[in-house]
């Protein structure tokens, strides 16, 4: 089985990262999260965000309207008010 390494310094693989995007990561600090991928050395992060690409991502597609990506919880709300 050939496998291609994205991230050397964590074992992380293109498939790994991509299985990541499927699950909904749209980010390479999403997939840093989840993986661990571009928080050593970062070399990586560059091939990570060309594995991203512009695919389809509700928090991006939201941008490209012209709508908030990020909408505040309602505990957001309430420590502001605060």
């Amino acid at each position: 089985m050939y496998r291609v390494f994205v991230c050397s310094c964590f074992g992380v693989t293109e498939e790994q990262v991509k299985k990541h995007v499927e699950g909904g990561a749209c980010t390479p600090r999403q997939i840093a999260s989840a993986c661990k991928a571009g928080t050593d050395c970062g070399s990586c992060v560059r091939r990570i965000q060309s594995l991203l690409g512009r695919g389809s991502c509700p928090r991006r597609d939201l941008v490209d309207q012209g709508e908030p990506a990020f909408a505040p919880t309602a505990e957001l709300m309430d420590a502001e008010a605060a």
